[in-house]
Parts: structure tokens; sequence; C-alpha cells
């Protein structure tokens, strides 16, 4: 079993219910958190955590609410069900320089604030995190969109001028993609 970070949310006798069984179970129990943006700092700085809370969070959260009473298996059943869910959600999270990628979700994120993305946007935004050197609008023609390079068209110009304009207006980064005689990039 792969080992999980559990932390407790604003519960102390869970916390300590299940600090006394550490020794049996496949997974670390952290520590327990008591503010909001005390989570929020270690769930970004240990992305692979799980929060087990009696209080209602977001689903932004790897989290599970548990409800009173509640029996032990019961408990480690539903935190292995999660660790699991959460693996697959942690393979559609990307990276990019100050930016999380959510390709599930559809948003790029930065300090909790979320931009919804079109598919061809992530695919844009992928493709050019993915490549090590410039990319003209003829490759992205090809690649992203799959129009032959002799049909003249503008949809590659059109589509980074309109997601340089969202992340602009949502993030206030005029330089997320950048572009020089040689093609464009993401930003470092």
């Amino acid at each position: 079993m792969n080992y999980i970070n559990i932390v407790v949310y604003n519960n102390l006798t869970l916390f300590n219910i299940l600090h006394e069984l550490k020794a049996k179970l496949n997974f670390n129990i952290g520590q327990l958190i008591k503010e909001k943006k005390d989570l929020i700092k270690y769930v970004n700085d240990n992305p692979k955590t799980l929060i087990l809370t009696t209080e209602n969070l977001t689903s932004e959260f790897n989290n599970i609410r548990i409800r009173k009473p509640i029996k032990i298996k019961t408990l480690i059943e539903n935190i292995n069900i999660s660790f699991s869910k959460s693996k697959f959600k942690n393979q559609s999270k990307y990276n990019i320089n100050k930016y999380y990628l959510d390709i599930n979700s559809r948003f790029l994120i930065k300090d909790e604030i979320k931009l919804k993305l079109t598919e061809k946007e992530i695919d844009l935004i992928l493709y050019l995190k993915n490549s090590d050197i410039e990319k003209n609008s003829l490759d992205l023609q090809k690649d992203i969109w799959k129009h032959s390079p002799d049909v003249e068209t503008h949809t590659v110009e059109t589509h980074i001028y309109r997601l340089r304009k969202k992340i602009n207006e949502k993030f206030k980064d005029k330089d997320f993609i950048l572009n020089n005689k040689k093609g464009y990039k993401l930003s470092n």
C-alpha cells in the first residue's frame, strides 16, 4: 500500500484516536490543523495529503467529511478509496510556472483563483509546456488543430490572442505565452 499523508482539520478527538492507532495503519498521520489558511499552505506544500474533518470543505481539497458515529474499519476503507481517487486526480494536474493546470476540471489555477479553459486551450498550453523550443503558427495549426499547412487561417493567432486576454484579465499576467520570431512558448 502507498503511504499517504493524513491531516486532521479542526478535530482534536479524531486526531488523538488516529494517533493512537498509527502503528496499525498504512498511512502517516500528519498533524492537527486548526486554521484554514494553515490548511491551504500545508496542502500546497504537500499535495498528496488527505484531510479528515467533520466540517464541510470545498471539493478543491482531497478530504473526507466524517459524520459521527463512524467505525474505524469504515473510516480506513474510505481513506483507501479516497487515496485511489486522488491518485487519478493528481495525475491530471500539471505545474506550469506559478500555475496549476487541472485537465480534469479544465481549470488554470493560481493562488486559489481559477480560470475555466476550453479543451483546445488546454491542448495548446500542454503542447507548449512539453516543447523545448518555440512553436510557430504552422506547427500549432498542424499539431493542435490538424489543419493542412497550406490552408490559410488565423485560428492559431485568434486562439492565442483570446487565451492571453483571458489569462491577463483573470491573473494580470501578460507574459504567460510569449512569442518571438521563432514562435510561441510559455514563460519561465
